[in-house]
């Protein structure tokens, strides 16, 4: 007899895990996943992150701190200088159904998505989680527990490698997701808002997460990978939506080594001083070397680069130097550049 009563006690343990588990699923989402971007709880079930890998804060976690390669939150589970997260989003969420009663979402836009020259925030990878979010959604929306089918890469890449006192230095970095939505018209005819964030943090991998050697393939791919890419072909300078606007000048990974050596520059004083925007061996005929280092006989030869940003970190414009005087090659490591 205690046999069968403790058989029976066991099948309704058993029945009662099945219920929790069945309840807190809606379709293919399960509660537990869902990660509320912040707000008002009446209105926070419009859009919520689904799946990702929230552990900050310890308690009630809603962002995410991952040090490069680690494999709990960097999706390559690689060091090399980014952390790649994979951000799913559901929309008409009922994670919390008690509260939250929004029934419909009538705009919904990811901030610094649109690729505009005057927006300095704009980010390729928030265009694309825009992008995402529009296979599934519709203006007057009303599908619950809409999720996004396949996650968006959002990539972090840390701060440096940049020499300080002889020594490589690399630091933290973060981007920002945030996601404004705007409800259907709700009772009365109000509608409501729902306003999302994820902070997205980057740490580097320490003893070997900062050699330029771990993250770098060479001295050129350093180059492009630290200034070409971060702070010139973006948008409305060097990248392939404004390099026509900027003197032709295409700095996109694949292009930017044949765009730039031994190529005469579009800027005419520049032709007049018979400088090639990278002159092999030659810094100081090398236009991008003037560029870097706002260093011109005079007028004509336009804005010091990067455009509307901070001077270059002198150690990276060193390497700079270094590499053209060593003849700019495209592969392998100059010496002092590493």
């Amino acid at each position: 007899m205690p046999f069968d009563r403790f058989r029976v006690s066991a099948a309704c343990s058993a029945l009662s895990v099945l219920a929790v588990v069945i309840s807190i699923h809606i379709g293919a989402v399960a509660w537990a996943d869902v990660t509320p971007g912040g707000g008002s709880s009446k209105t926070d079930c419009m859009v919520v992150f689904n799946d990702v890998a929230v552990n900050q804060p310890s308690k009630n976690p809603r962002h995410i701190r991952c040090t490069d390669g680690d494999p709990t939150c960097d999706a390559d589970a690689t060091v090399n200088g980014v952390c790649e997260f994979d951000i799913g989003v559901c929309i008409n969420s009922t994670f919390n159904p008690e509260k939250c009663t929004i029934n419909g979402i009538r705009e919904l836009a990811v901030r610094h998505s649109i690729d505009d020259p005057d927006d300095s925030k704009f980010d390729p990878d928030f265009q694309a989680l825009q992008t995402n979010i529009d296979s599934i959604f519709e203006a007057d929306d009303f599908d619950v527990d809409d999720c996004t089918a396949s996650p968006t890469k959002v990539l972090v890449r840390i701060q440096g490698p940049t020499k300080k006192n002889g020594f490589n230095v690399c630091k933290k970095n973060r981007k920002i997701i945030r996601i404004d939505a705007e409800s259907s018209p709700q009772a009365g005819g109000k509608f409501r808002k729902d306003r999302d964030k994820l902070k997205l943090t980057c740490d580097p991998q320490f003893p070997d997460g900062c050699d330029p050697q771990v993250l770098f393939t060479g001295t050129f791919d350093r180059l492009q990978d630290q200034i070409f890419s971060q702070t010139c072909a973006v948008s409305g300078c060097h990248d392939s939506e404004s390099f026509i606007a900027s003197g032709i000048l295409l700095l996109e990974e694949g292009a930017s080594h044949g765009n730039l050596v031994g190529v005469q520059p579009t800027n005419g004083p520049a032709v007049v001083e018979g400088w090639l925007r990278v002159d092999p061996n030659n810094p100081e005929t090398s236009f991008l070397e003037r560029k870097l280092n706002d260093d011109f006989p005079g007028p004509g030869f336009g804005d010091r680069m990067p455009l509307n940003g901070k001077k270059l970190d002198s150690s990276l414009r060193d390497i700079v130097t270094l590499w053209i005087a060593a003849g700019a090659p495209a592969l392998g490591w100059v010496p002092g550049t590493d």
